[in-house]
């Protein structure tokens, strides 16, 4: 596990009618939409997002995704799904919790991960590029004023 604090980053999502099932509660597919969400803003932060991976030469497929639904997300209610990245030495590893903004209570909570591929190759890679290692030194300079 990497040993400095994780990075963090939320997103607030109104829920919107097409996501919801005849009952009002958000299809049970719809939250993994709702993590890549929140995981896209994170890459944006870190100023490495999918685009930037691809031109820098690397894939990062998701290899594991978990969810534990903990209470239903409702039509129209606001949700904040926050995104914090654990682990990027070796894989990413990314957590997440949809939080009901009203109530404050989690909704939903798991995590996915992602690993190095070399596009020219195809080879997985056993650490993290060295791209990726100086987008995150750079984002915590910036977060520290520097």
């Amino acid at each position: 596990m990497t040993e400095a604090a994780p990075i963090t980053l939320a997103t607030d999502i109104k829920v919107p009618f097409y996501d919801v099932d005849s009952m009002g509660i958000v299809w049970h597919g719809h939250y993994v939409k709702y993590f890549e969400d929140a995981r896209c803003q994170l890459l944006d932060a870190l100023g490495y997002n999918y685009q930037h991976m691809r031109d820098s030469g690397y894939g990062f497929p998701v290899v594991d995704i978990r969810l534990k639904y903990v209470k239903p997300a409702k039509f129209n209610r606001v949700v904040r799904v926050e995104a914090k990245l654990q682990e990027w030495e070796v894989r990413l590893k990314i957590d997440y919790r949809i939080i009901d903004i009203d109530s404050g209570e989690t909704l939903t909570k798991g995590y996915s991960v992602q690993v190095a591929v070399d596009l020219q190759s195809g080879e997985m890679c056993y650490a993290a590029p060295a791209i990726l290692q100086e987008k995150i030194a750079a984002y915590r300079l910036r977060e520290a004023g520097q």
